[in-house]
């Protein structure tokens, strides 16, 4: 009776982490894509431009990317009990660094609204040239670009350390771990913003494909519930 709950209840949860990565895929591609376009690199005016004349999109994308972090903290949690039975403690540390990425990745979200009060035009910043007020708006955005690099750090070892273990996992295929490692390699590469700038393309194509053939597996094959059930009553 007990082999039979425990296999009901592994294999649900891997189809429950499976629908809660899908549901971060689509919020956060969604996000991005309202976003598209708004910021233009190095031009303050055409950027405060942008988002007076599209608010409503400006601010569905910010909506759409908040709920795209609050599922990754979900997936966070899942993953931290799915990979518990490989390495408890290691599985907390992973969690550990992936919600600090989530919090600091929250936060710059802040850095974004900045820009909607800066150039709303409340009455105390009439003080202010309107040049100056769209050099204040694009300085927030690039602080919100900052923390964004600072969070793919976190991310990076999150993902090193989901690809290690999955890696030593008999209920994954290890080239899924191979995979999540190289991403992770990917998104260290922030702590060098040249590097990863000029690599950028590389990287998020590496990254995406990486959680989508995790996702998809999980989604569609789930785990192998006999290895995991033994690697939890292992000592």
């Amino acid at each position: 009776m007990k082999e039979r709950i425990a296999e009901t209840s592994a294999r649900p949860r891997a189809r429950i982490t499976g629908v809660v990565y899908l549901f971060y895929f689509l919020t956060a591609v969604f996000g991005e894509f309202f976003l598209k376009g708004l910021v233009v690199d190095g031009d303050a005016a055409a950027t405060a431009s942008n988002m007076l004349a599209h608010q409503p999109l400006f601010r569905l994308g910010l909506a759409t990317g908040l709920i795209a972090t609050v599922c990754y903290v979900a997936l966070t949690a899942l993953f931290y009990d799915l990979f518990k039975p490989v390495n408890r403690s290691l599985s907390l540390v992973a969690a550990f660094f992936s919600l600090v990425g989530c919090a600091i990745l929250a936060f710059s979200s802040l850095f974004r609204v900045a820009p909607l009060v800066v150039l709303g035009g409340p009455q105390y910043l009439s003080v202010f040239k309107a040049e100056q007020l769209r050099a204040l708006a694009f300085l927030f955005l690039e602080l919100s670009g900052q923390g964004v690099n600072i969070c793919f750090v976190f991310f990076g070892v999150y993902c090193l350390l989901i690809g290690y273990l999955i890696f030593r996992s008999a209920f994954l295929p290890r080239i899924l771990g191979v995979l999540m490692g190289f991403a992770g390699l990917g998104w260290l590469t922030f702590l060098a913003p040249p590097l990863a700038n000029y690599l950028s393309l590389y990287i998020l194509v590496l990254g995406f494909f990486a959680e989508l053939a995790l996702m998809l597996w999980l989604l569609v094959m789930g785990v192998n519930v006999q290895r995991w059930k033994e690697q939890g009553s292992a000592p």
